[in-house]
């Protein structure tokens, strides 16, 4: 089963995109997500519409942040991604006929809504900004070029 993650992508292009003095296009934010543009351009409306973000058309634009990164949580780019399902697994049948079934559905769901409402408190408590802070102390341990942020180990 193909895992989703947009999130990931989204958060890795947005944590560039506060290091960079000039906006960011499109084809290097897919580049970077190792997707399509028209995949950034559907991802990032949604963080558009939001506010998070701001784009300009024409020669020198591209993608920008519109907000501080400490007022921005994973929460908040979850939820402007759509809400996708945090787990990738699911039940054998939705609407069982088996006893059985209904009773391991039952068990599995309970434990998908405890799981994904502790996922999302916690994702409520991380600004944007812990995960530049993360990355600037990275950053300064590399002992590699300082300038090559995408794969600096």
């Amino acid at each position: 089963m193909k895992r989703d993650s947009r999130l990931s992508g989204v958060l890795h292009v947005l944590l560039h995109m506060a290091q960079s003095p000039t906006p960011v296009t499109s084809e290097a934010m897919a580049h970077m997500m190792c997707t399509h543009a028209v995949v950034v351009r559907r991802v990032m409306a949604g963080l558009r519409d939001m506010g998070y973000v701001r784009s300009e058309k024409g020669h020198g634009g591209g993608w920008s942040l519109a907000c501080d990164l400490s007022a921005l949580t994973l929460r908040d780019v979850y939820d402007a991604l759509g809400m996708p399902e945090p787990f990738a697994m699911g039940h054998r049948t939705e609407a069982p006929g088996c006893l059985v079934e209904q009773a391991v559905n039952a068990a599995l769901e309970d434990a998908f809504k405890d799981a994904e409402a502790l996922l999302l408190e916690r994702f409520a408590q991380v600004p944007l900004s812990a995960l530049a802070a993360d990355f600037g102390r990275r950053l300064a341990l590399h002992h590699g070029n300082p300038g090559d942020h995408h794969h600096a180990s």
